[in-house]
């Protein structure tokens, strides 16, 4: 107990602490599988460890009247009641550090969460465009970035007020969401402005993918009275170029943007790359 509260302690890695454990569990009770679920500021957390058993053992974590997930474990034959004692043992001497695990990933979740719209916020896009731009330089798979802002949309807050902006920001990011696959990630990028990064896709298809973007944002439909608000979106594409910094590929991305809001709105433009 000594050595697992001493390991558990040294991490607040919710992953790191569940992987720990299961090491430690697996010392004393031989087990196949442990799993782990809960869901943590308004996503799930999952963790899985190992395949297979036929038997099964599940607690749910609790402490102090909070509920910190899940657990299972599953092996081939039964749990005797002097294995159940020791897991139970182990766990008691794990749920706090779990709790404290499960408390920072949510504070790490909401740092990188918009508010209004419940996506990522710019701060977790910069991070995925620099891990995209590593990835693609490496491997040499294509990465597109999409970025789509919402056409006079200051004029919406003004003759309709904040409560119906806000209620449109948060219908274009769900349908952002419907109408792109569950690889690609969405975020706010700013005011009315959100980003699509579009993994091992090429200019062609990203184009394809904006103006799907467009058509979705522009069903949107509030009604106000005698009157239904909507709105068209205009999408800036761009395509990482080989060695290519993330901030350069925004503002590739950016121009793009432009040129389409310059060509009138409710269209889509690509920062075509050079061959």
């Amino acid at each position: 107990m000594t050595r697992l509260t001493r390991r558990l302690s040294t991490t607040l890695s919710l992953e790191d602490q569940l992987a720990i454990l299961a090491g430690e569990i697996s010392e004393i009770v031989p087990i196949d599988t442990l799993n782990y679920r809960h869901q943590i500021g308004g996503t799930d957390f999952v963790f899985s460890s190992g395949m297979g058993g036929p038997h099964r053992c599940e607690y749910r974590l609790n402490l102090e009247g909070e509920f910190y997930g899940t657990l299972s474990l599953k092996r081939r034959q039964k749990f005797t009641e002097q294995e159940l004692e020791a897991i139970e043992m182990m766990l008691g001497a794990a749920i706090c550090p779990i709790r404290n695990a499960c408390r920072f990933h949510a504070i790490e979740h909401a740092a990188l969460t918009d508010s209004l719209t419940g996506t990522p916020n710019k701060r977790a896009m910069d991070t995925a465009l620099q891990q995209a731009c590593r990835l693609s330089d490496r491997h040499g798979d294509q990465y597109s970035l999409i970025l789509c802002d919402l056409d006079h949309f200051k004029a919406i807050n003004d003759n309709y007020g904040h409560i119906v902006g806000d209620h449109l920001l948060k219908l274009a990011a769900c349908e952002l969401e419907k109408s792109v696959r569950s690889s690609d990630s969405v975020y706010r990028f700013g005011g009315e402005e959100f980003a699509i990064l579009l993994p091992h896709t090429g200019e062609l298809e990203a184009r394809n993918v904006a103006d799907r973007v467009r058509e979705y944002i522009g069903n949107i439909a509030i009604n106000c009275g005698d009157i239904n608000v909507s709105v068209t979106a205009s999408c800036g594409v761009a395509t990482h170029l080989t060695g290519e910094a993330s901030d350069q590929w925004l503002a590739r991305a950016d121009e793009a943007l432009y040129r389409a809001k310059d060509h009138g709105r409710n269209c889509t433009r690509v920062f075509a790359s050079i061959s």
